[in-house]
């Protein structure tokens, strides 16, 4: 099997938990409140972080290397809590398949972007018209799925 059907198939496997996720978190925000179901949601999976880290020594990258690294690199941490709080916010309002249909077109959109643009340090990929074709049937596909 290839490296690139392994990733696509990885990255397949964390769109169904993304999927689960939302669900249950927004579950969740239902019991204890969005603000306080995005603290426990960042808190547990810190506490699984910390746990693979530095008790199991799973990680095969260097954490003294942090003070090398531009600063706009560590808003991830800050796009975390918003993409958690927008998810738990969405989808008891429109339901899962909807809000997630949002999402990954909204994550399509922003990844051609930031592919055409080699922003971050990704290797520049020419937005052609297959992409735009392929992007503007996805978002068709998104207004079918969205339609009432």
């Amino acid at each position: 099997m290839s490296v690139r059907i392994i990733a696509l198939f990885i990255a397949a496997l964390a769109g169904v938990t993304m999927a689960l996720q939302g669900t249950m978190n927004s579950a969740l925000g239902k019991k204890i409140g969005l603000l306080e179901t995005v603290f426990v949601v960042n808190l547990v999976g810190l506490t699984l972080l910390s746990l693979m880290l530095f008790v199991f020594r799973l990680g095969s990258g260097s954490i003294s290397a942090l003070s090398q690294v531009p600063w706009y690199l560590y808003l991830g941490g800050i796009l975390g809590v918003i993409i958690t709080y927008g998810v738990i916010c969405s989808i008891p309002k429109v339901g899962v398949a909807p809000a997630t249909t949002a999402i990954i077109l909204g994550q399509v959109f922003t990844a051609g972007l930031i592919d055409s643009l080699g922003l971050f340090g990704m290797n520049k990929l020419p937005f052609n018209w297959c992409r735009v074709a392929g992007t503007l049937l996805m978002a068709g596909g998104a207004w079918l799925i969205l339609k009432e």
